[in-house]
C-alpha cells in the first residue's frame, strides 16, 4: 500500500473528513510543509456511495495525491458501540455519545494505513478549543509513538471564515454548509455546532438538523416496530435477521422522519470547560430506550444497580479518548457477562419526537418464571408471609426511630 510521490518526498497523511476544516489543510499543508498530502477517510458511519465519491473527488480537486476510504464500521460497532448499548450510557442523562466514541477508533486505523503508506506524519483538523484535538492524539501518542502529529488549525488558531477565504481566493471547492455549522456524523449519530451552540440559550434553526430537517413540518403517521436481540447485541428488525450496523443503519432512517433523538447537549469538556452542542441520533435513541426495558425484564435488581455503577465511569472514559486504558476491558468483560440472558423482542411505537416502548418478549422472562401476578395475585408466597415479610422489612426503620426516643429519654 505504500504511496510514493514523483518529489520524492515523504508524504503526510491527512485524517480527511471533507469538512471545512480538513478541507482547508489539504491545500495549505502541501504549500506550506512542501510534502504531498495523502487523504484518508475512516468511514465510522453516515457516508454512503455517492458521499464516498464525492470526498474522493474534492480530495483530489483540492490536491491530494492521493485519498483512501477504510470501512470501519464493524470494527466499530465491535469495539466501541456494543458496549454502549450494552451499559444504557449517555453521558448527561441525555447525550448518547454521537461521535466522541469514534475518534479513538479513527485514530487506531490512521495509525495502520499511516505506517503502510510509509508516513512519518498524520494531519488532523482539530481545533484548540474541542474534545476531539485529546481524543484523537491521545490515541495515537498510545498507539504509535513513533508517528508526529500536524495539527495546524489548533496550532495556529485558523479560524473558520479565514479557512473559508483561502479556499475561495485559490477558487478551490468550498464544502456545504461554508462556515455556518460544523456536522460531524457517524454510525451512532450526528453533532452539529454553530453560533446558536456558542451560548448556554437558543436552538439551532430547523434548516440546520441534517437528518430530520422536514420530521416536523411534515410528520409521519405512527409506525410499529420490532427489534430483537441476542445477548444484548441488536440482530433483527421487524422479523428480519440483520447485522448490528445494518440495524443501526435501518432505525436512523426509520427514526429521522420522526424526529426522535434530536436534542442538545450541554456538558462538561476534556478540556474543563463548558460546551454545549446540537445532536441527533435517532438509532441510539431508539436502541437505548428498547434495550433498557428488555434487560428490566430479565436481569436482577443487582445485576441492573452494578452495571449502572460501571456503565457511567466507562462513558467517561470513552468520551475522554481513553478508551485504550486497561480498565476499559475489565468493565467491558462486566458488561457482556451482564448480558448473558438479554436476549428476545422489544415492540415499540415511533411518533413525531418520541419512541414509545409497547412490550418486551424474552424466553429468559423473570415476569412470566414468577407464579404470582403483581398486584393481583400471591405466588411463591402466602397472604401470612406476606405480613411476617411486611414487619421483617420495618424493623430498621423501627429501631432507628426507637433508638432516636431512648437518647431522648423518653
Amino acid at each position: 500500500m505504500t504511496t510514493t510521490s514523483s518529489s520524492g518526498k515523504t508524504p503526510i497523511v491527512l485524517a480527511y473528513s471533507g469538512g471545512l476544516d480538513t478541507s482547508f489543510l489539504v491545500p495549505w499543508v502541501a504549500e506550506n510543509t512542501g510534502r504531498p498530502v495523502i487523504t484518508v477517510t475512516v468511514d465510522t458511519g453516515g457516508i454512503d456511495a455517492e458521499a464516498a465519491k464525492t470526498l474522493a473527488e474534492r480530495s483530489k480537486a483540492l490536491g491530494a495525491i492521493a485519498h483512501h476510504q477504510i470501512d470501519a464500521k464493524p470494527a466499530y460497532f465491535e469495539q466501541v458501540l456494543q458496549y454502549l448499548i450494552m451499559g444504557n450510557v449517555r453521558r448527561g442523562n441525555l447525550y448518547p455519545l454521537c461521535v466522541g466514541a469514534e475518534r479513538v477508533m479513527q485514530a487506531q486505523t490512521m495509525a495502520r494505513v499511516a505506517r503502510e503508506l510509509g508516513s512519518d506524519m498524520i494531519a488532523h483538523g482539530c481545533t484548540a478549543a474541542g474534545n476531539d484535538q485529546v481524543r484523537f492524539e491521545v490515541a495515537l501518542r498510545t498507539l504509535a509513538p513513533d508517528l508526529a502529529i500536524f495539527a495546524p488549525v489548533r496550532d495556529k488558531a485558523f479560524k473558520r471564515q479565514e479557512e473559508l477565504d483561502y479556499l475561495t481566493a485559490r477558487k478551490l471547492p468550498v464544502p456545504p454548509h461554508g462556515a455556518a455549522y460544523s456536522i460531524n456524523r457517524g454510525l451512532w449519530g450526528v453533532t452539529i455546532g454553530g453560533t446558536e451552540t456558542l451560548t448556554s440559550k437558543g436552538s439551532i434553526p430547523d434548516s440546520a438538523w441534517v437528518l430530520s430537517k422536514d420530521a416536523f413540518d411534515k410528520p409521519a403517521s405512527p409506525q410499529h416496530h420490532t427489534i430483537t436481540f441476542e445477548k444484548g447485541r441488536p440482530v433483527g428488525l421487524d422479523g428480519k435477521k440483520m447485522t448490528p450496523v445494518e440495524v443501526i443503519e435501518r432505525l436512523e432512517t426509520i427514526g429521522a422522519k420522526f424526529g426522535v433523538g434530536r436534542g442538545i447537549h450541554l456538558g462538561d469538556t476534556i478540556i474543563g470547560t463548558k460546551g454545549r452542542v446540537a445532536f441527533e441520533a435517532p438509532a441510539a435513541e431508539i436502541l437505548l430506550n428498547a434495550h433498557r426495558e428488555l434487560e428490566k425484564l430479565v436481569m436482577t435488581p443487582r445485576q441492573q444497580r452494578i452495571k449502572e455503577l460501571v456503565a457511567g465511569p466507562y462513558g467517561d472514559l470513552v468520551h475522554e479518548g481513553q478508551l485504550l486504558d486497561p480498565v476499559c476491558r475489565d468493565i467491558e468483560a462486566l458488561l457482556v457477562s451482564s448480558q448473558e440472558r438479554v436476549t428476545g423482542d422489544v415492540h415499540i411505537l415511533l411518533r413525531p419526537g418520541s419512541v414509545f416502548v409497547e412490550g418486551v418478549e424474552s424466553p429468559y422472562s423473570m415476569m412470566k418464571a414468577s407464579k404470582g401476578a403483581y398486584g393481583e395475585a400471591v405466588g411463591e408466597w402466602t397472604p401470612t408471609d406476606a405480613l411476617g415479610f411486611s414487619k421483617i422489612v420495618a424493623l430498621t426503620g423501627m429501631f432507628h426511630a426507637r433508638a432516636g426516643e431512648l437518647a431522648k429519654g423518653k
